[in-house]
């Protein structure tokens, strides 16, 4: 009696792992592909940015909103295409991204004898370039040095020209909660920060501007506010479950923007990004330290 019940134990779990293999098999696609630095699949995280010379708008989208995609600044867009403030497009108009490719004609007029007398300077030159770019991007200046009268007019002319960065004024945190995903710059890294949340959570902006985009047309971004700062920089706030603001709107530094969701996301949280004139800059070299 005792051998019957083993002998039907043993036939009943036989049939568990049976059905057990039959549900894992009747998958027949993959399963999806998704980056670990991101919270969208890594196909649909592609298909946001804008890799080509030439791009026709769709439905929805703004000349912000394709800058922000094609991660320039909306000054070269709007000057390649003649665009004049306040940037208006529409759907099927094609724009032009990047400058038509010039023949490298100057370099064939260098003497080999200019090329050494100069290599030194350039390479001086570079360097230096580098480093103002670095100091204009997070708001640096350099003090305590010593400027002559040609010095001193030519950065008043470069300034002028809006070669130098306008400073904004005061930044603050969107959004008080845990930063789960810090800013990268490497091709696939995140071009901003993510901080966890509870849906309906406040989000504030960062900084005083107007709203120059509200929508869901950047796939990947779900519910997305941008605001421009001033000409140099834009920020913007991912994945929200509400938007409070309308474009053209001014808003104040700390003033309630959007609540927290999951729009475009696997998880309720807040996706922020800034932008130094077109270009992904880490948050945290701007947002107090806490």
């Amino acid at each position: 009696m005792l051998t019957g019940q083993v002998f039907q134990g043993r036939i009943t779990v036989l049939l568990v792992l049976l059905v057990t293999l039959s549900a894992c098999s009747s998958r027949q696609a993959p399963a999806p592909v998704v980056d670990i630095q991101a919270s969208v699949p890594l196909k649909d995280r592609v298909k946001t940015s804008i890799k080509g010379t030439e791009y026709i708008v769709k439905k929805g989208e703004t000349l912000y909103s394709i800058a922000w995609r094609a991660d320039v600044d909306v000054r070269t867009i709007a000057k390649l295409n003649n665009i004049s403030s306040p940037f208006r497009i529409y759907p099927g108009q094609k724009l032009r991204l990047t400058k038509k490719s010039s023949k490298a004609s100057r370099s064939k007029g260098w003497t080999k004898k200019s090329n050494k007398s100069s290599g030194k300077t350039s390479t001086k030159e570079r360097k230096k370039a580098v480093a103002q770019k670095k100091k204009q991007e997070y708001g640096k200046t350099v003090s305590g040095q010593k400027v002559n009268k040609k010095v001193a007019a030519t950065t008043k002319a470069n300034s002028t020209n809006g070669q130098f960065s306008q400073k904004v004024k005061r930044w603050q945190w969107p959004f008080k909660g845990k930063v789960i995903k810090t800013f990268s710059s490497t091709r696939q890294g995140s071009k901003g920060i993510d901080i966890a949340g509870r849906r309906g959570d406040k989000i504030r902006a960062a900084a005083a501007g107007k709203v120059v985009y509200v929508g869901n047309a950047l796939r990947g971004y779900g519910n997305l506010i941008i605001i421009k700062h001033n000409e140099d920089y834009l920020s913007a706030y991912a994945h929200n479950d509400k938007l409070l603001v309308k474009e053209q709107q001014q808003v104040k530094v700390g003033q309630v923007i959007a609540e927290m969701g999951d729009s475009g996301s696997d998880r309720v949280m807040l996706h922020f990004e800034v932008r130094f004139r077109g270009k992904s800059v880490n948050p945290l070299k701007y947002l107090p330290r806490r």
